[in-house]
């Protein structure tokens, strides 16, 4: 037997446009992806029985192989069955469940970089993010972590300078989750006449701002296309944006399709300071506070 943990870091999308329709069924995307210290812990203890079993701390997480830390296992050990073993999988979920912030790709990711060291398997960061592309569109960004711009379908990455300095608060509450499906969908049916119009040159216009490393300017310019579908079709996360704003933060955005929501503040101290305020308000959201992180995994132990 052996084992590892490993650090599995939460994403959020700093910037997302919807440029378009494919013909695989997926949407064409252009995404500024952030890696923030809010993280799992992923625990990996290989065992002489073939068989993959997995549990949680969180009642919510499947425990089958529905599960994205599980289907990474099972694809590895397609792949190289002569060095794969069994597989023990705990998670120990800090990640908010469903709730757009990359929590189940980053489990998964974990699994493909933690088998890859227990069984040996040498994959380098690029191999390891191809075979993450075939579970998710996510999973590759969570394997390199960072900072990064996503297009394609959010696969194709491109590394971008690491992030510093400020802190940030990220809010869900607690009894709501949203489909993607229904996202995309929905955006798709109400503002496919702007596909035409979509172009990577905004994201590129972003990606300068991103250079500069002005966190106020960073965030005035914050943008998520499904904020256009989501905070219509669910005031109540609209007003809780708003109500972050309120306490100082510099900007604040729905992640991914949500139903998170984070602000950006100059320092932790101020970060702490309007969690405080707003855990007064409202005892139905959860508040986390983080920084950005240039990594998506780390080995512990």
């Amino acid at each position: 037997m052996s084992q590892c943990t490993l650090a599995a870091a939460a994403k959020i999308n700093l910037y997302l446009r919807i440029l378009g329709s494919r013909n695989d069924g997926y949407h064409e995307v252009a995404m500024v992806l952030q890696s923030v210290t809010l993280r799992d812990g992923v625990h990996l203890t290989t065992h002489p029985r073939q068989e993959i079993n997995i549990t949680c701390n969180h009642p919510q997480v499947p425990t089958d192989s529905t599960n994205l830390a599980v289907r990474a296992a099972q694809l590895l050990a397609e792949e190289f069955p002569r060095q794969a073993t069994g597989v023990g999988i705990h998670i120990d979920k800090q990640i908010p469940v469903a709730a757009g912030l990359a929590g189940g790709s980053s489990n998964g990711a974990a699994v493909l970089v933690g088998l890859n060291h227990l069984w040996g398997l040498g994959l380098t960061q690029a191999e390891l993010q191809t075979l993450a592309a075939r579970l998710g569109s996510d999973m590759p960004f969570c394997v390199q972590g960072g900072t990064a711009l996503a297009t394609g379908r959010g696969e194709i990455l491109e590394p971008l300078p690491p992030l510093s300095g400020g802190a940030v608060v990220l809010a869900k509450f607690q009894n709501l989750s949203i489909s993607t499906p229904w996202a995309y969908r929905t955006y798709r049916e109400q503002f496919s006449h702007t596909f035409a119009l979509a172009s990577a040159q905004e994201s590129d216009h972003f990606v300068q701002i991103l250079a500069r490393q002005a966190l106020p300017e960073i965030a005035a310019h914050l943008h998520n296309d499904f904020e256009k579908v989501v905070l219509p079709a669910y005031p109540e996360i609209a007003q809780l944006k708003q109500r972050l704003l309120a306490t100082g933060a510099l900007g604040s955005l729905l992640s991914g399709s949500g139903p998170t929501v984070f602000a950006l503040y100059a320092d932790l101290m101020q970060a702490k300071q309007a969690v405080m305020a707003l855990k007064n308000d409202d005892a139905a959201v959860d508040f986390f506070v983080a920084q950005f992180c240039h990594w998506g995994m780390q080995i512990l132990s």
